[in-house]
């Protein structure tokens, strides 16, 4: 089982690519959902490629990381192997190294990216409205480890994840000696214009030439 996926541009390799940027959607959303994001980052010279979750969602074309509802541990070991693998191999697909590669996820996208993101030489660490599902004991285990830098972006009015998660988060990464971007929005569960304008900032400072 490997994980589906869009690309834009869509020719793979890109050889005008200096970089690359994997997008994790959400929640019940699918590999489209994240590309309309490629025109608000601008970042023109980089290869965006968003994988699919590989459960299906109860919403027409949904998908899913794993089951919120049913807290489902299985399924989420499951996916953080698949995408794991995914990574290991997208340098093969994209040309591009991973130490030039930026992991990006909305959500439960978000969550994703801060967990299975960790173990891996990447450029750096972006969660949108995101949550950490990893026990801060198990984070322990990163206590010796090089983390790529991290942003993290939440809104103050997100209903969906509450803000807490964003700031626990943080807590817990500079705990461990990380190096953390943070930013609070008046916004709700949502990505807005100047979310974009931030992440294209971060990648900038952060990317490896």
């Amino acid at each position: 089982m490997t994980l589906n996926y869009r690309a834009f541009p869509t020719q793979l390799p890109n050889p005008d690519a200096q970089g690359a940027i994997v997008a994790l959607h959400g929640w019940g959303a699918n590999c489209d959902d994240l590309i309309s994001l490629a025109p608000l980052v601008g970042l023109p010279n980089y290869q965006w490629i968003c994988p699919e979750a590989p459960f299906n969602h109860p919403m027409p074309n949904g998908k899913m990381w794993y089951d919120l509802q049913s807290l489902d541990a299985e399924g989420l070991a499951k996916s953080c192997e698949l995408l794991s693998q995914f990574l290991e191999d997208l340098p093969t697909l994209t040309g591009i190294p991973l130490e030039k590669t930026f992991l990006l996820g909305f959500s439960q996208g978000g969550a994703m990216t801060l967990d299975v993101g960790l173990g891996f030489p990447l450029a750096g660490l972006i969660s949108l409205s995101g949550y950490l599902h990893i026990a801060e004991e198990e984070l322990q285990e990163f206590a010796n480890a090089t983390f790529p830098p991290i942003f993290i972006a939440h809104g103050t009015e997100d209903t969906v994840v509450p803000i807490g998660a964003a700031r626990n988060a943080r807590q817990l990464f500079e705990t461990l000696g990380a190096t953390v971007e943070y930013e609070e929005y008046e916004m709700s569960h949502e990505i807005r214009p100047e979310t974009c304008d931030r992440i294209r900032k971060f990648i900038l400072e952060h990317q490896v030439i």
